[in-house]
């Protein structure tokens, strides 16, 4: 369905009617991990696998803990995908099988390509008390799904002011500002902030799906509650959205093109197959060169898991 008279209605009651149509709420998943660090899981559900290449969010913390009880998960394989951390509060450090060592402090990104396989770390500093971050993995193209694996930390931002919100482009193009993290698929990501109850109206892509999830505080999409509990997510075909965050407010926008291919996503492995992934999962067990190894750190590695009988793609 076209948008052609989107804007010409945008304040009418009709405008609403046929926003909300490309317009579905669903709830998040919780979990604990590590001391006591709560996660809410977004991606993926059993309402929306992917957004765009965005196959996995997790939103963990904010919490404080005492000096050392922080998150220290051990060696771990990843295939066919970019892992990407943004940073809210607390430092982190990531070692991985290439040799990097590199601590993680808010407003920084840290983006891993695994590609063909690697391993990696991550472990809070003994002087670390808190921790409040973002944690997603992006499924990599078909003709990126083996590219020889990398690392890169990007430590500023750029940032725009729309309406008094502070939008910090993580990913992707928006509002004229250009993010310099590298991915391989048409993404976007978006922090937006505001001490004050704001309003605005934000361009989308009408090729793009879009997520929408609340860091800090509650927001509305549209209309649509947003708070700490739920995902809300635009389906493809819309060129603009209201926002309305509340004071103190943070929200995560994700956004990209519905992805190529269906993918297999089991564990820490992004693939096309079964046999792929439990080629990986054996190689890992039998610690195969495919995945290097991290010499510095001091504790077991992670197992993996029992492989399932049949597994549902996503998309």
């Amino acid at each position: 369905m076209t948008n052609t008279n989107y804007t010409e209605i945008s304040h009418s009651d009709d405008c609403e009617k046929y926003v909300n149509q490309f317009i579905q709420e669903f709830p998040l998943r919780r979990a604990e991990i590590g001391q006591g660090t709560v996660i809410k899981r977004a991606l993926p559900s059993r309402h929306k696998r992917m957004i765009g290449a965005w196959c996995f969010l997790d939103h963990a913390g904010p919490v404080h803990f005492p000096q050392g009880d922080g998150l220290d998960v051990g060696p771990h394989p990843h295939i066919g995908l970019q892992t990407f951390t943004w940073m809210i509060d607390g430092t982190m450090m990531h070692t991985d099988s290439l040799g990097t060592h590199q601590l993680i402090q808010p407003k920084q990104v840290n983006l891993m390509t695994a590609g063909y396989g690697i391993s990696h770390t991550e472990v809070a500093p003994e002087s670390e008390t808190q921790m409040h971050a973002a944690q997603l993995w992006i499924a990599l193209p078909d003709d990126k799904i083996n590219m020889a694996p990398q690392f890169d930390h990007y430590p500023e931002l750029p940032v725009v002011t729309q309406d008094g919100i502070e939008l910090t482009v993580l990913v992707g193009e928006f509002l004229q500002t250009k993010s310099p993290v590298k991915v391989h698929s048409e993404l976007l990501g978006v922090d937006l902030r505001s001490q004050e109850s704001q309003s605005t109206v934000l361009p989308l892509n009408p090729k793009f799906e879009y997520g929408f999830m609340a860091l800090e505080g509650t927001a509305s999409v549209n209309g649509h509650e947003l708070n700490e509990d739920n995902m809300v997510v635009l389906e493809p075909g819309l060129t603009q959205v209201k926002i309305d965050l509340h004071a103190g407010g943070r929200v995560l926008l994700l956004g990209g093109e519905p992805f190529e291919s269906p993918i297999l996503l089991w564990w820490n492995f992004v693939g096309r197959t079964q046999e792929e992934l439990n080629i990986a999962r054996e190689q890992w067990i039998n610690q195969d060169e495919r995945f290097g190894s991290i010499p510095d750190y001091d504790g077991p590695r992670l197992e993996a898991p029992a492989f399932p009988d049949k597994m549902r793609p996503s998309r």
